[in-house]
């Protein structure tokens, strides 16, 4: 054979020297990484460079707006008087956690978040208390929330819920801070339970007005326009008990009337035991 034969290497590569058959330089590719690090040390530069401006921007921005969200029951007054003078004031030197504490000391917020945006507004969210029945407590009206706590009663308290049952006989409280009292918890429960029954039921809520707490083992409620106490005690069962009393009202108060009935004790199971007002110290067994 007068020329030498070439054999292609049996891997198919061209050695280490080529890449796709062609020969490549040794600095070839080399730039690259370069161009990367340029790429990234600019754009490293102009975020900082960001950072300095926003940061600078923030502390220039004044407050030009106070929002306040969510507020029905409390008086405009009570949050002016926390909130008025920040417009205009630096937005960096508001302190949002010492404005929440204040706001909180308003009876009726029972919850408040205040936020402070970049557009110069500063954002109250109150969360109000709900209230849930009226009462008296060392001779003054108060308004009883859902929580058991008491607060002084206020005409927009009233609108918010116009038809609130009487809560009367309470005698023990503790602090709730902020000046606040709060119902006893065993008082705060039989409250709770019972005004949950009555909204609950078929049309007791709408014929009784009251709930007496003067023996928490008598607890008694009052339909509206009757003298008749109908004794629901504190051992729970009220949805039953209330249920007994629908049906006594349609079986015998709505034939003899509101007033022929002292007692009407509605706390055992499957009977009804009555006083008569004329006589009410015999006690009888009420047929349903």
């Amino acid at each position: 054979m007068s020329e030498l034969e070439h054999t292609p290497n049996s891997s198919g590569s061209s050695g280490p020297d080529t890449e796709g058959g062609a020969l490549r330089s040794p600095g070839e590719g080399g730039g690259n990484w370069k161009a990367v690090l340029v790429v990234l040390l600019a754009v490293f530069t102009g975020l900082a460079g960001l950072a300095y401006y926003a940061a600078h921007w923030k502390k220039e921005i004044v407050v030009r707006e106070v929002v306040i969200e969510g507020a029905k029951i409390v008086p405009a007054r009570e949050l002016s008087r926390v909130l008025n003078g920040f417009v205009g004031r630096n937005l960096q030197k508001v302190d949002a956690d010492a404005i929440r504490s204040r706001l909180l000391r308003i009876a009726y917020v029972r919850d408040v978040s205040v936020t402070r945006e970049l557009n110069g507004i500063i954002r109250v969210r109150v969360v109000e208390r709900e209230p849930l029945a009226r009462t008296v407590f060392r001779n003054a009206p108060m308004i009883i929330d859902r929580e058991g706590v008491l607060l002084p009663e206020t005409p927009a308290a009233g609108v918010r819920v116009p038809v609130m049952i009487r809560v009367l006989g309470i005698s023990r409280t503790r602090d709730a801070g902020a000046g606040l009292n709060r119902l006893f918890p065993a008082d705060s429960s039989l409250v709770m339970e019972l005004t949950e029954a009555l909204r609950e039921s078929d049309y007791a809520g709408l014929l009784i007005r009251e709930i007496h707490l003067e023996n928490r083992r008598m607890t008694f409620c009052r339909a509206a326009g009757s003298p008749t106490r109908f004794i629901v005690g504190s051992d729970g069962n009220f949805k039953e008990k209330l249920k007994k009393f629908e049906i006594f009202w349609q079986k015998v108060v709505s034939k003899k009337g509101l007033d022929n009935f002292d007692t009407v004790d509605l706390r055992f199971r499957g009977r009804i035991f009555t006083r008569d007002s004329v006589s009410p110290e015999v006690q009888q067994e009420a047929t349903l």
